[in-house]
């Protein structure tokens, strides 16, 4: 079976959060029973890094890796509108690139890494 997300696809994923004060770009806020917090949507911007059999590893603007499952129907990938209105809420293609590639050099490289 074929998968509809590919390696540097922008996606968006859309996520469960609660909190005492939901941001500006917080979506279906809703009290939480007792009225101390409140529960809400945030879509998240990020760039599919691998795609697995059964899930994919999506890349976050400061780096971070999730595993998400290819079952997740809050998942999907950015229109060319999209891609271009939020452009800068999604991560930097080249930075990741250059940091994979910087990483892969001061392994092998024992002038790039840091001594203690």
């Amino acid at each position: 079976m074929e998968s509809r997300f590919k390696v540097n696809d922008w996606v968006i994923c859309t996520r469960e959060k609660y909190g005492l004060s939901p941001g500006k770009r917080a979506k279906n806020i809703a009290p939480a029973p007792n009225g101390d917090l409140y529960s809400y949507e945030v879509d998240k911007y990020w760039v599919v890094r691998e795609v697995r059999e059964n899930d994919l590893v999506l890349e976050t603007r400061t780096g971070k890796q999730h595993f998400v499952s290819l079952k997740d129907r809050r998942i999907r990938v950015a229109s060319w509108w999209e891609r271009w209105l939020y452009r800068n809420r999604f991560p930097d293609k080249s930075r990741a690139a250059s940091s994979q590639t910087n990483a892969s050099m001061g392994a092998s490289n024992p002038s790039l890494t840091r001594s203690a």
